[in-house]
């Protein structure tokens, strides 16, 4: 059973069509290893029965060589995203027992070509948090721990999404990337996290949280797997206003191999005071690689990082409150009544029990920031600098291909560790949000481990819509890394 579990997306693809195992058999394997792992808390909703189910259509259509392009692949699908039939509660209260009567488009995409469900995994409220310790569900372990035995967080806010594919529970997983929530639980757990150009994936069916940053993505456990899931979950969609109509190419074909004469920028900027040694000396290394490898490195400027994430902090916060104001107690989810209450009493209650510390903290911000006096003070003037940002990379890609940083400014945490200082778990973001704030796609590559033995990412930048160039970098810097460790959970089971 191990076997089937250490497989990859295209290796269990390839496997699956020459007939070498089953899809019931894969499936069967990955139900298992969740039940085996429920300490994890990676899933809040298992649908095992669902999944034999799905497999078992997949056996039938391989024996008719109808197979789609991920046919009987497990993944897993982050609580963001409603499924039909399927409880979708974005880890709040306020959602409790919402069962959407419809499917998003990522998940239904991913359907139509064949994925297996296995069920929705958790993750930080509303996508709000870089822990995982803030779902109405209860905190996610990552399965590595320090050299000494400490637990950590798996990153946030696809948490669950970024254990599940880390511990070999499934295949991939979807997350969403808003100002880091793919990137950066992808850097904590060892595994690739690729948020592509904001449009080329439908938000439609996604539980919103900040409409302008919002963006679907697929974590594995390889450059190429993400390539794969990418192509089935990209699609125009006319019920998204910000779909992008524009052509999707074959991401996998983009993996070559060859990345010589293209150019890798490292924008000085993001050699930050306080960053941790180790950090600066990795991202140095993937220079070294990727030099190595034929291509030419140049120092490019990206003056307005700093500005990043306060800025971040600013819009988000405000979209936040816009889009949770429909939460009150009507029509779905929580209800906290009593009788005598008026209609805004009701509101009043619901909202109060319904929402946790950090979605209330981040609702108060964006709806001080929106306020009367205010709003051309902090959120006009943002966007204003958000367009300074997406500039500064567009003269930065005009002197290379693709952009090289750190992931993360640290490796994973302790579990409780940064829960009580809300800006040092912003700060987590520091090295992804500027992308999120530019609507450019990235991708998290495992690249080392640090003197705890946790794993450390390198970060790709692309132009908008050019996937192609981050992932055929990406494919190189993977090769060159070698990347092999397994968190220890995974290791012991093994050797078991």
């Amino acid at each position: 059973m191990s076997d089937l579990l250490n497989l990859t997306i295209s290796e269990a693809r390839d496997s699956l069509k020459a007939k070498k195992f089953s899809a019931k058999e894969l499936v069967a394997a990955h139900v298992k290893a969740i039940e085996n792992t429920r300490d994890l808390n990676a899933f809040c909703v298992e649908t095992s029965d669902l999944a034999l189910k799905q497999a078992g259509e997949s056996d039938e259509r391989f024996a008719k060589n109808e197979a789609r392009p991920l046919e009987g692949i497990p993944v897993a699908i982050k609580d963001l995203f409603c499924t039909k039939g399927i409880k979708s509660q974005s880890g709040s209260k306020i959602l409790d027992g919402f069962v959407p009567p419809y499917e998003s488009t990522v998940s239904q995409n991913l359907l139509d070509n064949g994925a297996v469900f296995l069920g929705k995994t958790s993750m930080d409220e509303f996508a709000m948090g870089s822990s995982n310790l803030t779902a109405v569900y209860g905190p996610v372990k990552s399965p590595w721990k320090t050299n000494d035995g400490k637990e950590v967080v798996p990153g946030g806010s696809s948490g669950g999404s970024s254990t599940a594919v880390a511990a070999r529970i499934a295949m991939g997983a979807t997350g969403t990337d808003t100002g880091g929530s793919i990137r950066q639980p992808a850097a904590f757990t060892g595994i690739v996290g690729f948020k592509p150009t904001y449009g080329r994936c439908s938000r439609w069916g996604m539980i919103a949280f900040a409409s302008s940053l919002d963006q679907a993505g697929p974590m594995t456990r390889s450059v190429r797997d993400a390539a794969i899931m990418l192509q089935s979950m990209a699609s125009y969609d006319t019920k998204d206003m910000t779909s992008a109509k524009v052509a999707i190419p074959d991401f996998e074909s983009a993996l070559t191999g060859d990345i010589k004469g293209m150019k890798v920028g490292v924008p000085k900027e993001y050699q930050m005071d306080g960053t941790p040694k180790e950090i600066i000396d990795l991202w140095q290394q993937g220079a070294d690689m990727m030099r190595d490898a034929g291509a030419e490195i140049v120092e490019v400027s990206l003056s307005t990082t700093k500005y990043a994430l306060p800025c971040y902090y600013i819009i988000a916060p405000a979209e936040a409150s816009s889009n949770l104001a429909r939460y009150d107690g009507v029509r779905y989810g929580l209800r906290v009544c009593e009788d005598g209450d008026s209609l805004i009493d009701m509101y009043e209650k619901t909202r109060a029990e319904g929402f946790g510390e950090e979605v209330k903290r981040r609702i108060m911000i964006g709806t001080y920031v929106l306020s009367a006096g205010y709003y051309d003070a902090y959120y006009r003037k943002a966007q204003r600098v958000r367009t300074l940002i997406s500039n500064d990379f567009k003269a930065a890609f005009e002197k290379c291909d693709v952009l090289l940083t750190p992931t993360t400014p640290s490796a994973a945490f302790g579990l409780n560790e940064k829960i009580k200082d809300p800006i040092q778990m912003y700060l987590n973001d520091i090295f992804t949000v500027p992308a999120s704030m530019a609507g450019l796609p990235g991708i998290s590559v495992p690249a080392g481990l640090n003197s705890e033995g946790l794993p450390l990412g390198l970060q790709l930048i692309g132009r908008a819509f050019d996937e192609e160039s981050v992932f055929r970098v990406a494919d190189v810097l993977e090769a060159q890394a070698n990347f092999t460790a397994k968190p220890q959970l995974v290791a012991d089971k093994q050797a078991a």
